[in-house]
């Protein structure tokens, strides 16, 4: 078994990521950078979104949990600014976009943005023991049940809800109810959570097919079209590794749903030569997007990881194919910590930015491999 994986895995954590969002990551004017420049400097940026830096309060905290002794400080830094710039009270809720000085540029609720606040909240509590986070975290979790509830189910993924419905929001609330019940076994958390494991597999995945819709029509309906067709293989695993923790944490029984969701992402979701995971596939397994995000990677891991814990099915071809596409195509530039976010069907970057929200991602699908890591023989 070739475990050199996991060797480069932690170096590039601890020893490129970490120092290199542990300096020029970090916001002058108050929190984090939404992103860098091509080249790794800090470029003028005229707006936060808060997203990003509940995603940067999650890496810190989690990174402190691993050992990295700057991270608690680094999460706190976040933890203080997101209090004391994007709280807009009990009916307002979390802002979704600030400006650089941190005053609120956009105040529409977003679920997705409610969702990861909760979210950096609950590991925030957990690396800090700070009271006063989980407080927080209730009084967003009040926030979405009062205000952001659908009246047909689940809720609105934004307020006032322009286009069609989505699970992706959902997804992260429910990832976000059992980060935060983990950390304390809070019924509130637990409620909301097995509700929204309710919402998947009655409404948004279809057993049958294996296959999880994007877009829905108020009733939770697929969207009629091409729209209600499109299939994220990243998000078919994603759901997998979340719904076998929410069945650890629980011992509700969600390993039906979670093989069949991995099923169906491994046959039609991966490139057979290069072993990327595929944006967008049709619901019949057609490619539509052959081009591949970081992300999707990373959840191709995580998912990989669910299936050694629900059923022993070994997850190291996984997570070397995987794990060395990253490393060796997304994660190999300068300077070292950073990444190209999209490399189209051919393998050609797409160049741009370097994005911060991208970390969340492989910080978490990394840590994954490593926690199991020492169970493999």
């Amino acid at each position: 078994m070739d475990r050199s994986v996991f060797a480069n895995i932690s170096k590039w954590m601890f020893e490129d990521a970490l120092p290199l969002w542990s300096s020029v990551g970090i916001d002058p004017k108050g929190s984090y950078m939404e992103f860098l420049d091509r080249e790794g400097g800090q470029p003028e940026i005229s707006y936060r979104r808060v997203r990003v830096i509940c995603r940067q309060i999650y890496v810190f905290s989690h990174a402190y949990q691993l050992g990295y002794e700057p991270g608690l400080e680094l999460a706190k830094r976040g933890y203080d600014y997101l209090i004391a710039h994007a709280w807009l009270g009990e009916d307002g809720g979390w802002a979704r976009r600030l400006s650089a000085d941190g005053a609120v540029l956009d105040a529409t609720p977003d679920l997705y943005d409610q969702a990861f606040v909760l979210f950096a909240l609950g590991w925030y509590h957990r690396a800090s023991g700070d009271a006063e986070a989980h407080a927080w975290a209730r009084r967003t979790l009040a926030y979405i049940e009062a205000h952001m509830r659908h009246p047909l189910g689940g809720f609105l993924h934004e307020k006032p809800a322009v286009g069609p419905r989505q699970q992706n929001p959902h997804m992260h609330l429910l990832e976000a109810c059992l980060a935060n019940y983990e950390g304390v076994q809070d019924a509130d958390m637990l409620r909301v959570a097995r509700e929204i494991v309710g919402l998947f597999r009655d409404k948004f995945f279809d057993i049958e097919s294996g296959t999880l819709a994007e877009f829905f029509e108020e009733d939770l309906s697929r969207t009629a079209g091409d729209k209600g067709r499109w299939i994220e293989p990243g998000h078919q695993f994603e759901w997998a590794w979340i719904l076998v923790n929410h069945r650890r944490l629980t011992g509700d029984d969600t390993a039906d749903l979670a093989r069949a969701a991995v099923a169906f992402g491994e046959k039609y979701g991966v490139d057979p030569v290069s072993h990327a995971t595929y944006n967008g596939v049709r619901d019949d397994g057609a490619p539509l997007d052959r081009a591949s995000r970081t992300w999707p990677n990373t959840e191709r891991m995580k998912a990989a990881v669910a299936m050694y814990e629900l059923d022993g099915v070994d997850p190291v071809p996984v997570l070397a194919q995987s794990g060395n596409l990253l490393l060796n195509r997304y994660l190999a530039v300068e300077p070292r910590g950073a990444w190209i976010d999209v490399f189209d069907e051919n393998g050609q970057p797409r160049l741009d930015n370097i994005p911060t929200s991208t970390l969340y991602h492989v910080f978490l699908a990394f840590a994954e491999a490593l926690r199991i890591a020492p169970k493999l023989v």
